[in-house]
């Protein structure tokens, strides 16, 4: 798929899925170098954009057909997406408000005549007739709003005199929304993600609330666990991920496979320093005003400060707040240096858009793929988490031969292939 802004050799390493160092190795080339072919600071010789367009032809595989249909409800950046498209299944409904994650979201997955991209769901949600435009679906995905659950959220809330939980209208009852299409449609699963927060918030009456409409209410059967991310990326990022399934089936979190040890590290998702820009260290004045900000708490006996980390660290979780001074992860480049921030791309990795052959297009500003990437999902733990939904889903929609691994990869392949 063609896009004016990108050079051909941007699109030709997206629709292999390969990384820019996989590439660099490729071709023989430096990091540095298919980095300049990439923004069109330099001309790739014309050898190199046959070898890579020869590659295409060779890799690009047939879209296989879905298992299963699916929505993507206030979306993001399409975390939870990419570990149903890696089950088989295919999104008919994407909902996100956001104008820059829906830039992001639509330069990453591929466009399909079928699939519709809305921005506020509650257009959808406000009667029966709205609600029926919504395409019929087998599983429904949803990121609703964290922040008035958040533990952060509901402090900065009440510090500004500001409504919190559902008493905030703006996002608080958002779920309620999520709601009103489950009733109307009656998926056969669900998989919803939020804070781990949400089961203490208001003392434990919001979660009531909330499990009592899935289950007594809409009439599912409901598993729910708090996961971190730790075993899957170099990030201590835990959430809640509330699982549903109309009809009773065998799912049970405590099947979830958990990664043998050892674990990542910061070290196995940083880029050469050496290649890393300048723009990424921290100036004097605000290096030194994080350090006195953490000596002055560490004082009066809080918790409060940056967070240094190493090639052998683990990091504290990423927030969307992360644009603004890096504290929470600043990278230790040694004695008597500045640290830095993580790149985007170093972002892209700890939240697990880029794995492997993933890779992941940046088209906003650095500011706001923070912002993005702080509001996401860690993908490898959807991917788990749908791994282990698979089986259930394909029993719930009458499929009750197992997936095949091969089309399992052709169908996560076709999605890579098209990206651009």
């Amino acid at each position: 798929m063609s896009d004016p802004d990108l050079t051909r050799f941007a699109e030709l390493r997206r629709d292999l899925g390969m990384t820019l160092a996989e590439v660099a190795s490729e071709l023989g080339i430096s990091e540095r170098t298919v980095r300049r072919y990439e923004k069109g600071e330099s001309e790739p010789a014309h050898a190199e954009i046959i070898i890579l367009e020869q590659k295409v032809a060779q890799r690009r595989p047939l879209v296989a057909e879905p298992a299963f249909r699916f929505i993507d409800l206030f979306a993001g950046i399409g975390g939870l997406r990419i570990g149903f498209e890696g089950i088989g299944g295919k999104c008919v409904f994407t909902s996100e408000w956001d104008r820059f994650c829906r830039e992001s979201y639509s330069r990453n997955f591929p466009e399909d005549e079928d699939h519709v991209f809305n921005g506020d769901i509650r257009e959808f949600t406000k009667n029966d007739a709205t609600l029926d435009m919504i395409p019929e679906h087998d599983v429904l995905l949803a990121g609703f709003p964290c922040q008035p659950f958040s533990i952060a959220g509901v402090s900065k809330k009440t510090s500004l005199g500001r409504k919190h939980g559902f008493l905030d209208e703006t996002q608080g009852t958002l779920f309620f929304d999520v709601a009103k299409i489950i009733q109307r449609h009656q998926p056969k699963a669900f998989l919803l993600e939020n804070v781990k927060n949400l089961r203490n918030h208001d003392k434990g009456r919001t979660y009531a609330t909330i499990m009592k409409v899935l289950t007594e209410e809409l009439g599912y059967h409901v598993e729910d666990r708090i996961i971190s991310s730790e075993p899957w990326v170099p990030q201590k990022r835990e959430r809640i991920f509330l699982v549903g399934f109309k009809k009773k089936s065998g799912f049970s979190f405590e099947d979830l496979q958990i990664p043998d040890q050892p674990w990542p590290k910061l070290g196995d998702i940083l880029e050469p320093e050496d290649q890393v820009d300048d723009k990424y260290i921290l100036t004097e004045k605000l290096w030194a005003y994080l350090q006195a900000y953490k000596e002055k708490h560490t004082k009066a006996g809080n918790g409060f400060g940056f967070g240094l980390c190493g090639p052998d660290d683990v990091t504290r979780t990423l927030s969307a707040r992360y644009y603004k001074d890096g504290s929470e992860v600043l990278v230790d480049r040694g004695k008597g240096k500045r640290p830095r921030r993580l790149t985007p791309t170093e972002c892209a990795r700890l939240m697990g858009f880029e794995k492997g052959n993933r890779v992941w297009s940046q088209c906003v500003s650095d500011t706001q793929a923070y912002k993005q990437f702080g509001n996401s999902v860690v993908v490898p733990v959807v991917e788990a988490i749908a791994e282990l939904m698979e089986p259930h889903i394909r029993k719930a929609v009458g499929d009750k031969s197992p997936a095949q691994p091969a089309q399992k990869d052709l169908y996560r392949g076709a999605r890579l292939a098209a990206v651009g």
